[in-house]
């Protein structure tokens, strides 16, 4: 692959001041062209983590140790009896796609009572506003209970689970995830790492869930996270990145059959599966995050 595929992708990001950090184009065949703007450090994936957060379900899912039918509830059996009427009708499956019925992007008005009660609680005792399974909410709160029961079945949290399962493998080495004040991996934001190493999650999504040989996660799973989706924007989003619809903590793209991880401030992992490629972005654009994702499909996916 000529470092030449990212000549229009590097005109487009000086002409409009996208503040891009770096990217990376990998083809399956291992292919690979890389540029930077700024030194490689770890960043702050935000929503992006939430992607990691999903192939830890996938794993448990694979395991045996739930399914994505499961009501949530069942796993906090200790908060049966404060939550909010409706909550016992939430599956792990409406978390993955946003749709608990509670409208609340945390806790709502129970947000100041995060440093010192149980974040699960909190959650359970949400109102719920909408059927779950039905209306698409984004919400921080919902991939932190996808994490949370993760923890229940496994018990370790998030970041201690995917270690040895997931980030030994990739080669990320002590990759730092922000966590709540009881210890709990935050799941859905604060996970950091580089560039090359957030580019490992577009390899193994590319490859099915195999790296080095050794399959990490499930290929059904991984085909069902795009698969199955819900409508995904809200009332006056007229951006078309985020009216593609939504996936397993993934959205869906506007270009038919792409989708990808999606971080506050273009912190992006695309797959473009028919081209079988993936491209990597970390960045800190604050006003215009999607005109990177339009300059990947417009500049580099038609020379790949």
């Amino acid at each position: 692959m000529k470092e030449s595929i990212l000549d229009g992708f590097r005109l487009t990001a000086a002409e409009q001041e996208l503040h891009v950090y770096g990217i990376r184009v990998e083809r399956s065949s291992g292919e690979s062209v890389t540029h930077f703007w700024r030194s490689n450090d770890p960043v702050n994936l935000y929503s992006a983590s939430k992607t990691f957060t999903s192939l830890a379900v996938g794993m448990c899912l694979e395991d045996g140790r739930f399914s994505l039918s499961d009501r949530v509830l069942d796993f906090f059996p200790e908060y049966r009896g404060i939550a909010a009427p409706g909550s016992e009708a939430i599956t792990l499956r409406d978390l993955l796609h946003m749709a608990s019925g509670k409208l609340h992007f945390w806790f709502g008005e129970l947000d100041g009572r995060k440093m010192e009660d149980d974040w699960a609680e909190l959650f359970f005792r949400v109102p719920v506003t909408k059927q779950p399974g039905v209306q698409f909410f984004y919400s921080n709160a919902c991939c932190y209970m996808l994490g949370r029961t993760v923890e229940k079945v496994t018990g370790k949290n998030v970041r201690d689970f995917l270690v040895p399962r997931l980030f030994v493998p990739l080669g990320i080495e002590n990759p730092q995830w922000h966590a709540d004040p009881q210890g709990h991996t935050l799941c859905a934001t604060q996970f950091f790492l580089t560039l090359d190493e957030f580019s490992c999650l577009g390899r193994l999504l590319l490859h099915h869930g195999v790296w080095d040989g050794k399959r990490l996660v499930s290929e059904e799973y991984l085909k069902n996270m795009s698969a199955d989706s819900i409508p995904s924007g809200w009332d006056g989003c007229e951006e078309p990145e985020c009216l593609a619809g939504y996936g397993y903590q993934v959205w869906l793209c506007s270009a038919p059959g792409t989708w990808r991880a999606d971080g506050k401030y273009g912190q992006f992992c695309i797959l473009l599966p028919e081209r079988e490629a993936a491209v990597t972005v970390t960045a800190h654009e604050e006003q215009r995050p999607y005109s990177i994702v339009r300059a990947v499909f417009d500049e580099i996916a038609p020379r790949l």
